[in-house]
């Protein structure tokens, strides 16, 4: 090989290890947030309103009233990513949600963000603004989402942040598609599971997955 095509090839090999590196450097990162066992990168009311059992969080109580909302949040707050997160609700009138993009407020129990709802009469499928506008941001098609919904067993939310874009999917029918209208609200914040204060009932969530986005 004469010395220019020497150079040719060792430049073609340098642009292309730049070319895997700055594509690793990119790449997205996906891990689990809750490892089945241990409430280690959370951080809530784990010795009454929260426990583990059978590899799942579970929030409430089947035998006693479930006082006030509460919520196990994530240590780390994240700002553009993908969230899979299985879930089933128990008992007549049980409500909860998965906060995103949320804050505690100081000295309180409540957080303030966006939640994927759930519960009866209307809330599958929905975007609720917990404790900041109070109220429904998008709407699910409630028809359909009944075609889809396992009553007292397990379903799957996936949820998409990414910028000023939220979008919920429940067992892979989209129920929301929102685009944040607000400038003054933050899109970050850490991710909460919660059980909604009122009758006996328990939400259980479990394989608790994150790809962070760039």
């Amino acid at each position: 090989m004469n010395r220019n095509r020497y150079k040719e090839a060792a430049l073609g090999l340098g642009v292309l290890v730049f070319c895997v590196l700055s594509g690793a450097s990119q790449a997205t990162k996906k891990g689990r947030l809750f490892d089945g066992k241990s409430f280690e990168g959370w951080e809530g009311d784990i010795q009454k309103s929260f426990r583990i059992q059978d590899g799942a969080v579970v929030g409430g109580s089947l035998s006693a009233k479930v006082p006030r909302n509460e919520f196990l949040c994530t240590r780390k707050s994240y700002k553009n990513f993908v969230l899979r997160v299985k879930f089933k609700l128990l008992g007549n009138g049980a409500n909860a949600g998965v906060q995103l993009r949320s804050k505690r407020i100081p000295n309180h129990y409540e957080v303030i963000g966006y939640q994927a709802d759930m519960g009866d009469p209307e809330w599958w499928g929905c975007l609720y603004d917990e404790s900041r506008r109070k109220k429904v941001l998008a709407k699910s098609d409630l028809e359909a989402v009944k075609k889809v919904l396992k009553r007292d067993d397990w379903n799957e939310y996936v949820i998409r942040c990414e910028g000023k874009r939220v979008q919920l999917s429940l067992n892979g029918l989209q129920t929301v598609d929102y685009i944040e209208p607000d400038d003054s609200i933050e899109q970050s914040g850490v991710i909460c599971l919660q059980i909604h204060g009122g009758p006996p009932s328990e939400a259980w969530y479990k394989d608790v997955v994150i790809e962070d986005l760039p």
